[in-house]
């Protein structure tokens, strides 16, 4: 009993695919290299989702270009490059590494050096500042006493 509940959960959670059976090709070959493309193309209205993914209208108008693309013998790459010429790399879920893209791929490294040069002067300063407290000068200390005794 277990197995069957932990069976139909695995299968229950699996990802839920959007794609309508009218969109597909009748070529399962076919059908297969645009699901294979469409997991790789990001859909432009979702947050981070490939466009096997969202039931938005752009997605399916991409998906539709990429399963026409592919009908008219187009190869992987020039459906992908296709796409690319039209909506710039954000398209992809993984941008090349270019200098366009450069910002997008170390920018997160950066962010996070910075974070740790900050953090680390911070620690030092407070580690200086808070190491050994320096004495009252002259006037502190009699400004003190006088407070001191005011209180008193």
């Amino acid at each position: 009993m277990k197995r069957l509940i932990l069976s139909l959960l695995l299968l229950t959670s699996a990802p839920a695919l959007a794609v309508d059976p009218a969109e597909m090709l009748k070529d399962p070959a076919q059908e297969a290299r645009a699901r294979e493309i469409g997991a790789e193309l990001r859909c432009l209205v979702c947050q981070n989702q490939s466009i096997d993914d969202s039931d938005a209208d752009l997605a399916k108008d991409l998906r539709q270009i990429v399963r026409e693309r592919i009908s008219a013998g187009d190869s992987d790459s020039a459906v992908k490059q296709f796409l690319v010429d039209r909506y710039g790399d954000y398209v992809l879920l993984k941008p090349p590494f270019n200098p366009k893209t450069w910002l997008l791929w170390l920018g997160p490294l950066g962010l996070a050096l910075a974070a740790g040069l900050v953090g680390r002067a911070y620690y030092r300063r407070q580690r200086r500042e808070g190491a050994a407290p320096q004495p009252l000068s002259a006037e502190e200390q009699r400004e003190l006493e006088r407070i001191m005794k005011d209180q008193g």
